[in-house]
Formats: C-alpha cells, sequence, structure tokens
C-alpha cells in the first residue's frame, strides 16, 4: 500500500523519493510474454504512431525519444524507427507489417482502431517481438504488455463530480474524442452509469472531435446557438474543454462546470476565470514508459501483461503546481507530471503484486 500511496504522490507532483530499483538489479527468471530470448542488445525500437499532428502526440513522441536517448547511453538501445499513419488504421497496419519484416526488436503502438490492428500484433509476438501497447488499446492479448490509466474510471469520476456540482440536475453537453478510439470509447463508457443514476441530468446533445481545441470551440460555437440553457459540460478531454470554454466566452455565456485534462489552455483559463473544474490526465510519459518496458522484457525482465498507471487528479488544491510548471510546456500542450526510469521500475514492480 505504501508503494501505491507513493506512486501516486510521485504522479502528482509532490516530493516523493522513490526507491531505485535499477537496470543493475538481479533479472527475474520469469520471460515476459513473447520473448524467445534470441534476441540481444543493443536493440531497435519501432514507435508505430497513429497521428502526429495533436500536440499530445507530438510530446508523447519526446518522451519516447528521451527514454530511447537514455537507454542508448546503457548499451540498450540502438536506434528508433517512426511510423506515421496519420490517422488510418489500416495505414498504421501496413507499417507495423513493414517493421516486423525489418525484424525491429519491439514496437510501441497506440492502436487506432481496438480490433483493426489485433492479427498484425499477433504476428508480432509470433516472432518475439516485444509489443507495448499504451493508451488506445487493442483487444488482443498476445502481445507483451499493455500499459494504461483506467479509462473508465476517468469518466467515472468526471461524471461524478459534475453531478455533485450541478445537485444532480440539469442540462449538459457531454464532449467526446474521436468516435472509434478505445480511450474516447473507455472514457463515456465510464461515464454512463453516474448519467443513468441521475435521470435528471439531461444530455442536451454529445460531440465527437479530434483532440484539439479549434475543433473542439467550432463544435460547441454551433451548439450555443441551439442551447441557451446549458449547466455543465462533461468533457473527456482537456484541449475539447479548452475549446468549449473559449466558445462560450466569446458569446457571452456564463461558463458552468467543466470537467477535462491537464491541457495548459484549459488549466490557465480554469485559473483565470475562477472556473468549477476537475481534470486528470492521461500522462504522455506512457508512450516513454512502453519503451521502456518492451527493453526490459527484451533484456529478460519479467514485465506483467498489464500495468496501471493510477490517474492523477487535478482540483483547486493543486492547480498552481501544474500552472508553475506551464512554461516548460508548448502553450498548446499538456502540462504532464514528472517521470524516470526508477518511477517505471516501481510501476512493474507493482503491477505484479
Amino acid at each position: 500500500m505504501s508503494m501505491v500511496k507513493g506512486l501516486v504522490g510521485r504522479l502528482l507532483g509532490t516530493a516523493v523519493v522513490v526507491a531505485a530499483l535499477g537496470l543493475a538489479a538481479a533479472p527475474a527468471m520469469a520471460a515476459s510474454k513473447c520473448m524467445k530470448g534470441d534476441r540481444k542488445a543493443p536493440f531497435t525500437v519501432g514507435w508505430a504512431n497513429i497521428y502526429s499532428v495533436p500536440t499530445w502526440m507530438k510530446q508523447t513522441q519526446g518522451t519516447i525519444e528521451d527514454v530511447v536517448n537514455q537507454l542508448k547511453a546503457k548499451g540498450q538501445v540502438a536506434k528508433l524507427v517512426v511510423t506515421d499513419a496519420e490517422g488510418n488504421a489500416n495505414t498504421q497496419i501496413s507499417q507495423i507489417q513493414s517493421m516486423i519484416d525489418a525484424n525491429v526488436d519491439a514496437i510501441v503502438v497506440i492502436a487506432g482502431s481496438s480490433t483493426a490492428l489485433n492479427r498484425v500484433i499477433e504476428q508480432a509476438c509470433e516472432k518475439g517481438i516485444a509489443v507495448a501497447n499504451v493508451d488506445s488499446l487493442v483487444t488482443t492479448d498476445q502481445l507483451t504488455v499493455k500499459i494504461n490509466t483506467d479509462s473508465h474510471k476517468w469518466g467515472e469520476q468526471a461524471a461524478d463530480f459534475l453531478v455533485k456540482q450541478m445537485g444532480g440536475k440539469g442540462k449538459i453537453i457531454v464532449m467526446n474524442g474521436p468516435a472509434g478510439i478505445s480511450v474516447s470509447e473507455d472514457r463515456r463508457a465510464g461515464a454512463t452509469p453516474v448519467l443513468k443514476a441521475h435521470p435528471d441530468v439531461q444530455i442536451l446533445t454529445e460531440t465527437n472531435t479530434a483532440y484539439n481545441a479549434a475543433p473542439a470551440q467550432e463544435a460547441m460555437t454551433s451548439l450555443l446557438f441551439q442551447y441557451p440553457q446549458i449547466d455543465g459540460i462533461l468533457s473527456l478531454g482537456g484541449a475539447l474543454s479548452a475549446g468549449a470554454i473559449l466558445a462560450m466566452d466569446r458569446q457571452g455565456r456564463d461558463i458552468p462546470p467543466t470537467t477535462g485534462e491537464n491541457y495548459r489552455e484549459f488549466l490557465e483559463l480554469w485559473k483565470e476565470k475562477g472556473l468549477k473544474a476537475w481534470a486528470t490526465m492521461q500522462p504522455n510519459w506512457l508512450g516513454g514508459f512502453g519503451v521502456y518496458a518492451a527493453v526490459q522484457a527484451l533484456a529478460g525482465k519479467d514485465v506483467p501483461a498489464f500495468v496501471e498507471v493510477p490517474l492523477p487528479i487535478i482540483t483547486n488544491d493543486n492547480l498552481d503546481q501544474y500552472l508553475a510548471r506551464a512554461k516548460d510546456f508548448p502553450a498548446d500542450g499538456y502540462i504532464y507530471s514528472p517521470y524516470s526510469l526508477e518511477m517505471f521500475d516501481q510501476l512493474i514492480a507493482a503491477a505484479k503484486k
């Protein structure tokens, strides 16, 4: 229990001392899934990106490159191969197949489809390639490790905050990410039981947009002409929240209680306007963690099939802690919590218990 508390504290940005397990620790005897023990360092890592345009994805790639560089310094990684499917799951399948054909040692993937990639990922596993699936997950279990926060809990906690702020009644707009993306679908699924338990909360409509402020602002602007009364915004993404707030502010509308994410502009608007708000985050370093876990598996370490990353929660109590670090992140980026290889070791160890 103390380990879990320490992890949560670190994710929240508080000063928590993490005991370094280190790469020099005695290796576990059990091999990770897909591993045949015939691959030798330094390894080639593939990053099968579903799309690179959103700032969240750019920051995620930044953590991947950072971890790769740290592991290069340890002699464990030789190079990083990067592809961009530009949002097309079929393209992503072809690019992963090309990585398999090139016999890369590891593939880190954020899935553009929860099911379409299953077969090609299973092929990679059969060939002894370490596959780390992070963020948006596939349904197959024939891979090395899945790393994610609990997206159902994400949606549940967001909906619970909003319902309580509204006194259990009122009219809301639900803002989702792209349709078909597992993270978006899972967040919405987590919110569903909470909303059904409060029949006096009426859903006016729902949106599906990319995780960028501009399309979210455009979607909300059109809705403001249709709905004169909006008592809450259940936004299941930080850039979506910023877009909604900008649209309402431009129309001179009062901004109701709003949920969101660690998107810098949303956090700044929250502070500037004194909003009733709540946020969590999908840490960008999930990508870097995927690289580390895959390399650990290739090195013969026992990496569990699933590693859950605790959800950090942002409220008025710790909002200023995040904003104090805003200058270190892009204006249209996400203020994510710190990470280290030692913290990744702690998360892997916790997942084994």
